[in-house]
């Protein structure tokens, strides 16, 4: 790194006189020096004084004084000039005083891959400070860009500064190194300048040491994206500590010293000027021409335009009316009587004041008074007191602008010199409150309202979470320029922080703050109608407007209603009593909400307050949040699948990327989530960007961390390396998910289906790859109330967790290809967890038996895992078991012998029935034969005819081969007619 240095004992002290001056050698052992003449021009040595015991080292002169080298004696300063004595001051910024330089240097994208750093001095103008008359300003991008200065103390002494520092997109640090290029010793408190309030000049001092001291003021951009950031501001930079100054510094225009030995200049008063080292300003012509206070010169005056007035409210009068009024801006710079020149509007008519405020009453005054304690009012009738049974609310509410409230403050902050002249920062109009015109078109027009605390109303002041109080406003933005409206917050005066921001022109919105803690808090509206340097008026019709103002359970606010309270148990008591925690008020009795439900804060009191958890989420025991305890069941048919997400981890974390801006700056997204469990297991993100000035007693307290405790959170990481500041760096926290203390967290989950919307968020499972897994995706939705200038209704987040057996229990997290920072439209944030122990729980559908071949009358039977095995824990594989079995052999014998007996069995009946069928034939046709030629036949016939044989007669009845089916029928059908003609014969035989 390339390094300045500057001896002020040995460069800067020169008494010049003809063609030589004198310098002082270095101080010896025992503390003596010598003064020696130094030639002007090298080698011209002839005629040099003889060298002469110079003063003691430890010498020095006072303030308004310098060493006057000849004599060697302290001298007073002449008039129009000044002096420190022992120290230096850098107070004109109209170009770099000698001795400083800016170096800027950024990383660049290395094709190879890799880390290496290549510093660069960045070309744009805007990437160095820049001198801007009354103060440096520092570059507004992402390079890295060192102001450095050196210095040589013959004593110990200091260094102070003041500086603007509102914007905590830029880093801003001061460190010192030796001559040695080691850094000193210094602590996190005056090494991290801390933020300032917009518009106001902070003072920073440091001890140096004796020696050489290099001095550093470094910033450098976290992120810009497409906001444009507000640089940091230094000015009246004064070193203490050098030995003496041998000259004395004149004083810079716009300023003089009017007598001698001064050390300081004063600046000039209003419509004065001066030069260069003057010791008496010069009056202006103020018929024609003015000059704001340290002016360097008159201007003429311009003639009047509509610029150049504003209008106001008059206060009520005692008929309680009021009119519209024009006035001049003061100081009033403007010509009337000139060619093009405007005349000031005649006022208004006198219209009906507007009704008092809520919480405040008319007193027939024509003023408007808080209501008592105890009471309440619209502000449109008198104060009444609450019925029994109820308590008055307090807080504030502004919805009328006639006159600014008490609790109010109006101030405007020009950039370079403080304080605007004689200006306010804002005006009341009636149905609003405006920003004023200002004395430039950069100042800071500054709205602020202080609340010393936050008082809960009795049935609720014991929350767990807490939700303390809340500020809600409704606004609009009119500009044409890079206008800006913050709205910052200021907690036990510690230090302001910028809520949110809104940039150039916005349409009439609402936004609400919640207040996590009982503290002391400032609220603060700044509007800036343009951020780059200006000394004129040219957008004075850029405007921000502001509608109604309402903070609520403000402990010193009125009472704009009642609210219903709980009652003491005891008979006829009217006093109001807390309920619990996780408690609602009906019929002026606590009522715990039902299970799976959660509090709403600042809800009416009833029923109602309580709202259900989303599906398969439960609360906790002080209904105060709902939350996941990693255990869900679905059923889908005849099928039910079982999660256990536990073995996953309560918080997983992913970090994304690396990225580079267009400068080359390298960072990366880095998610928290909190899947499952309640406010012990919540997400982390710090944003230390802010937190490094603060002590570690004050981080051990969480007074001033920005620690951010929410179920979802990002955070940008931007490494040490490549930046040239001494720490890595965690900034811009953002909540993708309701943080635990803001109670409206709706956090849920679903199996992945058709139906992929639930409450308004959409999971879009179309943005990862497709799974040929037949277990479904598990949706966790998440959604925040937490409303930004981007997403009016607030972020939400779909985690959809995936089985996948080839990962980690631990798992995997990503985000969609197609949207590398997680979200795709900045609200909605997608991320894909894949992981083992997304798996369902193992059933015995899981597996299945192998049975082994039968040895020995013994087999062996195994169970395996369903490949693949899309399950987790659960049921266990049961254990490899051997179990008694029969040989094949027998079986094959046994099933051969039972089949030769049925067929002899089969065969054997056939023969016997067939042959016992014939022998009845041929003995019917015999009675049959005798019937007919009614005679019987000769006993030794045997009922043969003559000529007949068993042939012929066989051939005659037998037409087909029955089926042994047919046979069996037959058999059974004529033994039924052998029994009917068995009984004939016998009748026969008997009858004859």
């Amino acid at each position: 790194m390339q390094m300045f240095y500057v001896s002020i004992l040995c460069v800067s002290v020169h008494i010049w006189q003809m063609d030589y001056y004198y310098e002082y050698t270095e101080c010896d052992s025992t503390g003596s020096r010598w003064r020696v003449a130094i030639p002007q021009n090298p080698g011209a040595c002839t005629g040099l004084p003889e060298p002469v015991r110079g003063t003691e080292c430890t010498f020095s002169c006072k303030a308004g004084e310098f060493l006057e080298m000849s004599a060697q004696e302290c001298t007073q300063c002449a008039a129009g000039s000044y002096s420190l004595g022992s120290g230096i001051r850098f107070d004109q910024w109209d170009s770099m005083p000698a001795g400083f330089s800016s170096l800027a240097t950024a990383q660049e994208i290395n094709p190879h891959g890799d880390d290496r750093l290549t510093c660069n001095r960045c070309v744009n103008r805007i990437s160095s400070w820049i001198p801007q008359g009354n103060y440096l300003e520092s570059n507004r991008d992402e390079c890295t860009v060192s102001l450095i200065y050196a210095v040589h103390l013959k004593k110990q002494g200091s260094v102070s500064f003041e500086y603007q520092y509102p914007d905590n997109n830029l880093l801003f640090e001061f460190f010192i190194q030796n001559d040695q290029c080691q850094e000193m010793d210094q602590s996190a408190e005056t090494k991290w300048l801390k933020l300032t309030n917009h518009g106001e000049w902070a003072t920073h001092t440091v001890n140096l040491k004796s020696g050489t001291n290099i001095l550093y003021w470094r910033t450098g951009g976290v992120l810009m994206g497409a906001k444009v950031v507000k640089p940091v501001l230094l000015k009246n930079v004064q070193i203490e500590g050098v030995a003496y100054t041998s000259e004395c510094f004149p004083c810079k225009p716009g300023t003089f010293s009017q007598v001698p030995g001064s050390s300081t200049c004063q600046p000039c008063p209003r419509d004065t000027y001066s030069g260069h080292g003057a010791s008496s300003c010069t009056p202006c012509n103020t018929t024609t021409q003015y000059a704001a206070e340290g002016s360097a010169a008159c201007k003429d005056r311009p003639p009047c335009s509509k610029k150049d007035y504003f209008q106001i409210h008059t206060a009520c009068d005692h008929e309680g009316k009021t009119q519209v009024i024009y006035k001049w801006i003061e100081p009033k710079i403007c010509l009337e009587g000139v060619t093009g020149a405007d005349k000031l509007p005649p006022s208004g008519e006198r219209e009906p004041c507007p009704p008092c405020n809520p919480g405040f009453y008319n007193n027939d005054t024509a003023t408007c008074s808080p209501c008592p304690a105890g009471t309440y009012s619209d502000g449109t009738k008198p104060c009444k007191q609450c019925l029994a049974g109820t308590e008055p609310t307090l807080g504030y509410e502004y919805k009328w602008w006639n006159v600014l409230p008490a609790n109010m403050k109006t101030s405007c902050f020009n950039v370079g010199n403080s304080k605007c002249d004689n200006m306010n920062g804002w005006e009341v109009a009636g149905d609003y409150i405006q920003s004023g015109a200002g004395s430039s078109d950069n100042d800071y027009l500054i709205l602020n309202i202080h609340i010393p605390g936050f008082k809960l109303p009795t049935s609720v002041s014991s929350p767990s979470g807490t939700e303390f109080g809340r500020v809600t406003f409704e606004f609009e933005t009119l500009c044409t320029a890079d206008c800006e409206l913050y709205f910052m917050m200021d907690v036990n005066r510690k230090s302001t922080t910028v809520v949110e921001s809104w940039q150039k022109t916005k349409a009439r919105q609402s936004y609400t703050h919640v207040m996590t803690k009982n503290a002391s808090v400032s609220y603060t509206w700044a509007f800036q109608r343009t951020n780059q340097p200006s000394d004129v008026r040219r957008y004075v019709n850029d405007v921000a407007r502001i509608y109604t103002i309402s903070v609520s359970n403000a402990v010193d606010g009125v009472s704009s209603g009642c609210r219903v309270c709980a009652l003491s148990a005891q008979p006829s008591s009217s006093m109001c009593v807390p309920c619990p925690r996780g408690h609602y008020v009906d019929t002026n009795q606590c009522t715990e909400c039902p299970k799976n439900t959660y509090l709403v804060p600042d809800a009416t009191p009833g029923p109602d307050a309580c709202k259900p958890c989303g599906p398969a989420s439960k609360s906790d025991k002080d209904h105060s949040l709902c939350y996941s305890d990693c255990h869900f069941t679905h059923t889908e048919g005849n099928v039910t699948l079982s999660y256990d997400f536990s073995p996953l981890g309560s918080v997983g974390s992913l970090m994304n990327g690396p990225s580079f801006t267009s400068k080359g700056t390298k960072y990366f997204h880095q998610f928290n989530i909190s899947l499952c469990g309640g406010q012990d297991h919540l997400a982390v993100c710090t944003d230390n960007v802010t937190d490094l000035s603060n002590t570690d007693s004050q981080r051990e307290k969480g007074e001033g961390a920005n620690t951010l405790k929410t179920f979802i959170c990002q955070s940008t990481i931007i490494p040490a390396s490549g930046r040239g500041f001494h720490t890595s760096l965690s900034s811009q926290s953002i909540n993708l998910a309701e943080s635990f203390h803001q109670h409206v967290l709706e956090h849920f989950y679903m199996l992945n289906s058709n139906k992929n919307t639930l409450n308004g968020i959409r999971a879009r499972p179309e943005l990862y790859p497709q799974t040929s897994k037949k277990v479904p995706d598990v949706n966790f939705y998440y959604k925040s109330s937490e409303m930004t200038s981007s997403c009016e209704t607030g972020r939400s987040a779909v985690v959809t967790l995936r089985c996948n057996p080839e990962k980690s229990t631990k798992g995997e997290l990503s985000v969609p290809s197609q949207c590398p920072a997680g979200t795709c439209d900045g609200c909605t944030f997608h991320f894909l967890w894949e992981s083992s122990g997304a798996c369902p729980t193992c059933t015995e559908r899981d597996f299945h038996r192998i049975e082994g071949a039968c040895k020995g009358g013994h087999q062996d039977l195994l169970y395996v895992w369903t490949e693949p095995k899309l399950c987790i824990g659960g049921a266990t594989l049961p254990e490899k078991k051997r179990v008694p079995c029969e040989g094949m052999e027998f079986w094959i014998r046994l099933g051969a012998g039972l089949g030769a007996f049925t067929a002899i069995l089969l065969v054997s009946l056939t023969c016997y029935f067939w042959k016992k069928n014939k022998l009845e034939y041929k003995y019917s046709r015999l009675v049959m034969s005798a019937n007919k030629e009614c005679e019987l036949p000769g006993a030794d016939s045997c009922a043969v005819m003559e000529g007949e044989n068993e042939g012929d007669m066989e051939d005659e009845v037998v037409y087909t081969k029955p089926s042994l089916l047919g046979k069996l029928k037959a058999i059974a059908s004529k033994k039924y007619e052998n029994m009917q003609l068995n009984s004939s014969h016998s009748k026969a035989l008997v009858w004859s």
